[in-house]
């Protein structure tokens, strides 16, 4: 008992250890990109015709004239307590900003993994049992014209189809005008809020600017985890559990999905979760062709104009979320199968 309390004990000692390391790596990262990228922080604030006297005394006060370890310690500091320093653009704190705008992204990249899993795992599963067949052949297809096929230019083909020409859907935006501030934004995330709101007409409004750029990251993540599938399900029916479970005379339906999908499952947890966590970062082009308020055009609109605390503010949280969907995965994986755990 002493001794598997020891065990856990060190076991959530590292992963403790293994988490600052990253975290702090990943803090190390932002910090020198942010010193050494063309960028003068100072400038950006006082305007480019600010006399140098100016432009000196902003660096004191933000600290630009100490030397860079200092520089570090002071850095991480803040962002341990929240504080990525104001934005230049808006003139809030940056992780105001953040809190406003990430509840969009979060909602958007939600919507597209629930179409990703949902329909990538059945069809990677039926690409598999009908391998070399039409079936399987269509869906790598779909999968080759999801990586191949940049998501910008799908993006302003959909609108230009479902929105201008055919009217199914709504355009840019989260939400018409006329719904825009009679949603009490409790948290952030619109279909939530208008439903908690009983608001119906607003709720089917939002769905329909949500359908589109949604359905848009949701393909190309059908396309990844419907590939990862098939590739784990064809090495699960070949074998040998398998070709015992056919010779008991189990159906094929029943060794497909309770037997062969059971164990696949495991190493799909780490695929969606880190599709999820893919989704969060990567949708800058989607939330910028759809003008979308989330994270993603809010780091790209302060990059745009040198508003490096938000850049780096808005980068930092990225990563933090994908190290923290990278580690839970990691975690959920251990969890289904009993072989990853340190058994000594």
């Amino acid at each position: 008992m002493a001794a598997a309390a020891a065990r856990a004990a060190k076991a959530t000692a590292g992963f403790a250890v293994a988490v600052a390391l990253t975290f702090l790596g990943l803090l190390a990262v932002t910090f020198f990109i942010g010193r050494v990228i063309p960028v003068d922080p100072a400038l950006a604030i006082a305007g480019d015709r600010a006399p140098e006297h100016v432009l000196q005394r902003v660096r004191e006060e933000m600290g630009l004239n100490q030397p860079l370890p200092l520089q570090f310690v002071n850095y991480v500091k803040r962002a341990l307590n929240g504080d990525f320093g104001n934005s230049v653009l808006t003139s809030n704190p940056v992780l105001e900003d953040i809190l406003k705008t990430f509840p969009a992204t979060l909602e958007l990249a939600t919507f597209g993994i629930l179409i990703g899993a949902g329909l990538g795992i059945p069809l990677g599963v039926w690409a598999a049992v009908r391998r070399g067949g039409v079936a399987d052949h269509a869906v790598r297809v779909m999968g080759l014209v999801g990586y191949s096929v940049p998501i910008f230019w799908l993006g302003l083909m959909g609108l230009v189809l479902f929105y201008a020409k055919l009217g199914w859907v709504a355009g840019p935006g989260r939400i018409d005008v006329a719904f825009e501030y009679t949603i009490e934004r409790s948290t952030g995330l619109m279909l939530v809020d208008t439903a908690l709101a009983s608001n119906w007409e607003a709720f089917g409004n939002a769905l329909s600017h949500l359908v589109l750029p949604g359905c848009l990251l949701g393909y190309f993540s059908v396309a990844y985890i419907s590939r990862m599938t098939r590739s784990f399900m064809l090495n699960e029916l070949s074998a040998e559990y398998i070709v015992a479970a056919r010779a008991k005379g189990l159906s094929e339906a029943r060794i497909v999905w309770r037997h062969a999908l059971r164990n696949a499952l495991v190493p799909l947890v780490t695929v969606v979760a880190l599709s999820y966590a893919g989704l969060l970062e990567g949708s800058v082009l989607t939330e910028t062709v759809f003008a979308w308020p989330g994270l993603g055009l809010y780091i790209t609109n302060s990059l745009q104009n040198a508003d490096m605390n938000a850049v780096l503010g808005g980068t930092l949280v990225v990563g933090t979320v994908f190290i923290g969907l990278n580690l839970l995965s990691d975690l959920l994986y251990r969890l289904l199968d009993p072989r990853t755990r340190d058994t000594r």
